[in-house]
């Protein structure tokens, strides 16, 4: 039944189960992962490849979304959730998919001299999204977070947070680029109540962010960012007693980032596309917010 697909996914994100197989064997002789599924404790457990069959049909049921939205739900009937303070960030998840597999989309590959694990010689030669696409995940981009990092193929997750007790209000998945913060910051800030406030790092600082967020009605409360340029905020914004709690409670975001790649398996991710990596990544979202709830309660 796709209840207990849910029940068991939920495990293996709870419990950090590296993948479905090994999931199998702890549902095979946990008693308590039983119990939880709705098995009994003498019946047979399904193979691991019932997974594989029946994503497509979670997907295509967009039950991630839906289960998320009704934990958040549950955390507004509790009254756990701030309607008028929120944070917005993103965060780097690399995808399946190593350099290797990085290549020109314009010219037929050379033939491998070992099938199984090619020599590939890149060195010298310029790369770009542009130009060349990963075989083993198209959608992924080649992306680099800074100038002292590594470049590596990678998606964009992005969250909204409400401010009073850090849970996540909203969440969306996106391949990696330079603008995909803020273009998603401004999607999901136009689901935010009128008059809200919504706090960000330096890298949401720009002009064009900060008016698109006044045309929402929502105010900016973002961290300035003044190193060899002028802020976007201005005294009109910082002045106020409210900026100052923002820029203090939009760092524990980093905290649902944090879980999501330690317990929450995103750190690198175990699917392929931004449908299925970003159906995990809400789905983990769920998950964190019920283990915050079960927290404040």
């Amino acid at each position: 039944a796709p209840e207990r697909l849910l029940r068991a996914l939920l495990l293996q994100v709870l419990y950090s189960v590296r993948s479905e197989r090994l999931l199998m064997e702890q549902l095979d002789y946990n008693l308590l992962f039983r119990w939880f599924v709705g098995l009994k404790a003498d019946d047979p457990i399904w193979d691991a490849t019932v997974f594989t069959k029946n994503r497509q049909r979670l997907l295509d049921g967009d039950i991630a979304q839906a289960f998320f939205e009704r934990v958040v739900a549950h955390a507004r009937e509790r009254g756990l959730l701030s309607d008028e303070h929120f944070t917005v960030d993103g965060t780097l998840i690399e995808a399946w998919a190593s350099l290797k597999s990085f290549k020109r989309t314009d010219a037929p590959p050379p033939a491998p001299d070992d099938p199984g694990n090619p020599t590939v010689n890149f060195h010298g030669e310029r790369r770009s999204n542009a130009t060349h696409a990963s075989t083993t995940d198209p959608e992924a981009r080649l992306f680099r977070k800074g100038d002292s990092h590594e470049a590596k193929l990678y998606y964009h997750g992005h969250v909204v947070m409400e401010n009073r007790h850090g849970l996540a209000v909203n969440g969306s998945l996106t391949p990696a680029s330079g603008f995909a913060e803020r273009d998603q910051g401004l999607l999901m800030a136009a689901q935010l109540p009128r008059r809200a406030t919504l706090g960000a790092d330096k890298s949401y600082d720009t002009r064009d962010f900060v008016d698109g967020l006044r045309g929402l009605d929502v105010t900016p409360h973002l961290a300035q960012n003044s190193t060899k340029r002028s802020s976007a905020i201005d005294r009109r914004t910082t002045r106020h007693a409210g900026y100052g709690v923002s820029q203090r409670r939009r760092k524990r975001i980093e905290e649902i980032f944090g879980w999501l790649k330690t317990v929450g398996l995103l750190r690198k991710t175990r699917h392929r596309g931004v449908a299925r990596v970003g159906w995990m990544f809400v789905f983990g979202l769920a998950v964190y917010n019920l283990v915050r709830i079960r927290n404040l309660v």
